[in-house]
């Protein structure tokens, strides 16, 4: 049974907002959204796997030592809507009454990524808008060394492909055997490269750019999905009857 961490892919919305006079602004109503339910419950719908889930809030508030702990903890680790500074900065930058008290550094969440995948972790990067490049460059992974273990290359600008109409999905790696034709239309996705070394396995029907890629590095593996395991681009994507074994069928892929 392979442990799996989950990251990503929780929204908390605070309003609506009231304007009751020009000096009286009043935010009623707070609602936390999980759209993390979809992919766990695939990831999970074999009874081979078990995964717990973790808001992208709490990842950046690991204390020190904390991350290493899951990082030894599990098999897998998924980062979905994960941008760059979860991983290179640290609420503790930022408390001022440490400040003038000695030099303040942290472990590199990044370096302890790489290193986890040389010793053997399995990593899952998914797409929206704050994955990959991002919304106007704002996920960052390329400009890292990320880019070091992921199976596809990122743009050195924003990255998002969107469409009302949405995009299909073709495979073409044989060695991926799994029928995508059927699959429902993405409303979007994030435009990387194909990486030498990697395997693109499936790519977006009408313009050939990677949608799901693996690649081994060191111990361990990669994976990359370019479009979103959940709602908005996966609004039609999560409805799909293949959905779960999909995302069983990359998964157990990706640990063999």
């Amino acid at each position: 049974m392979a442990k799996i961490l989950y990251i990503g892919d929780w929204a908390v919305a605070l309003g609506p907002v009231f304007a009751e006079t020009p000096f009286n602004y009043a935010f009623k109503g707070l609602e936390t959204y999980r759209y993390d339910h979809y992919l766990k419950g695939a990831l999970e719908s074999s009874g081979d796997h078990r995964c717990d889930t973790m808001p992208t809030w709490d990842f950046y508030g690991m204390a020190p030592g904390e991350y290493e702990e899951a990082l030894a903890k599990y098999d897998v680790v998924v980062f979905s809507d994960v941008e760059l500074k979860n991983f290179q900065l640290a609420p503790q930058f930022f408390d001022r009454k440490v400040f003038g008290k000695g030099i303040i550094t942290y472990p590199d969440r990044i370096r302890l990524t790489v290193e986890a995948v040389d010793a053997g972790l399995r990593l899952m990067f998914l797409g929206g808008w704050l994955s990959f490049s991002g919304e106007m460059g704002k996920g960052g992974w390329g400009r890292s060394r990320l880019a070091e273990i992921l199976p596809v290359t990122c743009l050195e600008t924003e990255d998002l492909v969107e469409s009302t109409e949405g995009f299909g999905a073709r495979v073409v790696d044989p060695g991926f055997d799994f029928d995508m034709s059927t699959m429902p239309p993405l409303l979007g996705y994030n435009r990387t490269f194909p990486r030498e070394g990697a395997t693109v396995h499936a790519v977006v029907a009408e313009t050939g750019d990677p949608l799901l890629a693996t690649m081994s590095h060191g111990g361990g593996a990669t994976l990359a999905f370019t479009s979103d395991p959940a709602p908005h681009w996966g609004c039609n994507f999560v409805q799909w009857d293949l959905y779960e074994a999909f995302w069983v069928a990359a998964l157990e892929h990706l640990l063999s």
